[in-house]
């Protein structure tokens, strides 16, 4: 069962998600896959700026069993569904942002969000749109779940968005570049000017070259 210090680091977390202005009262969620084999998620209903641990769920990966008594969010399907097609990712954030929410609520949203390096290299050079169906709902779960296959980072419109990453540094870095980047978006309008073809590719020749040294 996880313990009380890895319950705590999850609790920091959430709060540091709710600090950064990512979530607001009982807005999004968060996931964490332990090395045992269980996840903690933010319980349904839960703030997550304001989590305590008392709301915090424990829950079996492989069959989504509840193994503390506490009812895990509602898009639990989903966070579950992403942890077990991505052996690569062990932290799940669905968040509402202001700016990306806004933009996630427009009509007509830019089809390119590559105005910055960091956008194109942490968030992704392409952001899925998931269509709009009910939180929680099994749809919402499956659209993400397959989105997010071969993607870090997706957009649910008239909802907010997701991310996911390997720890939660890299999570929480996808979110605030993904809200940076839509800030920009709605600040500036049609005056973008993204970066091109070339220039992203330029960005990730010499990045990939820097890691790999």
């Amino acid at each position: 069962m996880a313990t009380s210090a890895q319950i705590d680091q999850f609790i920091r977390q959430a709060h540091r998600v709710g600090a950064a202005g990512l979530t607001i009262c009982s807005s999004g969620n968060l996931s964490w896959r332990l090395p045992n084999g269980e996840v903690l998620l933010s319980g349904t209903g839960s703030w997550v700026p304001e989590l305590t641990a008392d709301r915090v769920a424990v829950v079996s990966l492989a069959d989504g069993t509840i193994l503390n008594g506490v009812k895990p969010s509602m898009e639990s399907t989903f966070h579950l569904g992403v942890l077990r097609s991505r052996p690569d990712v062990n932290v799940v954030l669905h968040f509402q942002s202001p700016y990306a929410t806004a933009v996630a609520c427009m009509n007509n949203r830019p089809d390119n969000f590559n105005f910055t390096a960091e956008m194109a290299l942490h968030v992704g050079e392409e952001i899925p749109m998931i269509p709009y169906f009910r939180p929680g709902s099994p749809q919402l779960a499956e659209h993400v779940i397959s989105a997010m296959t071969d993607h870090n980072s997706v957009m649910l419109l008239k909802h907010g968005q997701v991310v996911c990453g390997a720890d939660f540094d890299q999570a929480f870095e996808r979110a605030m570049f993904f809200e940076m980047g839509c800030r920009i978006a709605v600040l500036n309008g049609a005056n973008v000017n993204p970066l091109t073809r070339a220039e992203i590719d330029d960005l990730e020749s010499y990045f990939l070259g820097k890691e790999g040294k």
